[in-house]
């Protein structure tokens, strides 16, 4: 099982649709939010990615197509 943390920021046009759900129900990956800033015209959240290595870079790859810039996040991540 692979774990990976990325921030993702959405696009105004994508601020309501449910990418992360998306995400984990289509590759089978564990979301788990650490951080997030969001509204109704733009938003980022700090996510935990678990699972298959295969498929997080599958599920990362989908997020980009959609139009979410994925960041890789080093370092620890204050939980709260």
């Amino acid at each position: 099982m692979a774990v990976r943390r990325v921030r993702f920021t959405f696009p105004e046009d994508l601020i309501k649709e449910p990418v992360i759900y998306l995400l984990g129900k289509q590759f089978q990956v564990i979301t788990n939010v650490r951080m997030a800033d969001v509204d109704e015209h733009t938003g980022w959240v700090v996510l935990e990615l678990e699972g298959d290595g295969t498929e997080i870079d599958k599920g990362i790859a989908w997020a980009q197509s959609r139009g979410v810039r994925v960041d890789p996040v080093t370092g620890d991540v204050v939980e709260g």
